[in-house]
């Protein structure tokens, strides 16, 4: 079940937005003062060349990377504001990641990789726990294979494993960074069908490619460039006021 906790209309907001790495005396501007706006429950697929900036607006977007300036807002949350510990409370509750490497641990099975985020956050009794993951992982097509080891699953069944973890505690944003970037066309087309379907039952959804026709599966894309937002902004008087 998707949370239902934030309004319609609620929405993310990066306004400029900058980001500048460093390491020693070398620096490198990921993010030149990005603005962008996601309406909640929309899908958006973020585009662009290799280095570009995309995997970047999506860790400011989930507080793994703090911008270097500018502000971001979440669902009405201030990111900038907040210290390490509540952003990670804060990620546990209302965001769900899937990155293109699955990251799942190999010694665990399906279910217990689905049942993990839970597992650290003590959400629940145990049978609780494991229903939950149960159930996700049913949603995601994975309901026959919980005790499956990742070794014995392929490159698409373990992506959709780590999208039922991902969907641990029913988070009202989901990220994918290059989702299908380990796929086969036709793998990544289920993928992404079945994002399209989260986004469906009320999830919002951003993911990242750099595949044009994969973008299409989205009901906008964004296009990013050199660490600014080049084509997608939201037309003007479109959703909420920023």
């Amino acid at each position: 079940m998707m949370s239902d906790s934030l309004p319609l209309h609620s929405s993310i907001e990066l306004r400029d937005v900058e980001k500048v790495y460093r390491s020693g005396r070398l620096e490198y501007a990921a993010l030149r003062g990005v603005n962008l706006q996601v309406d909640s429950r929309e899908f958006v697929a973020i585009v662009g060349p290799s280095g570009s900036g995309k995997s970047t607006i999506l860790n400011v977007m989930t507080g793994i990377d703090r911008p270097t300036a500018g502000t971001v807002k979440v669902f009405g949350a201030t990111l900038n504001d907040m210290n390490e510990e509540e952003l990670a409370v804060w990620r546990g509750e209302h965001v769900g990641i899937v990155f293109q490497f699955f990251q799942l641990l190999p010694t665990l099975t399906a279910l217990e990789n689905a049942m993990l985020p839970l597992d650290f956050a003590r959400t629940g009794s145990v049978a609780d726990r494991t229903d939950r993951a149960h159930h996700n992982l049913a949603l995601v097509g994975m309901g026959d294979k919980p005790d499956h080891l990742p070794l014995e699953l392929s490159g698409g069944e373990q992506q959709r494993v780590a999208i039922a973890r991902a969907l641990a505690c029913s988070p009202s944003l989901l990220v994918a960074d290059e989702p299908t970037g380990n796929l086969d066309s036709d793998t990544a087309q289920h993928v992404l069908e079945l994002l399209a379907k989260l986004n469906t039952d009320g999830m919002t959804v951003l993911y990242v490619t750099h595949d044009r026709e994969l973008a299409s599966y989205a009901d906008r894309t964004v296009t990013v460039k050199d660490g600014r937002v080049i084509d997608g902004h939201r037309p003007s008087g479109h959703g909420s006021a920023p």
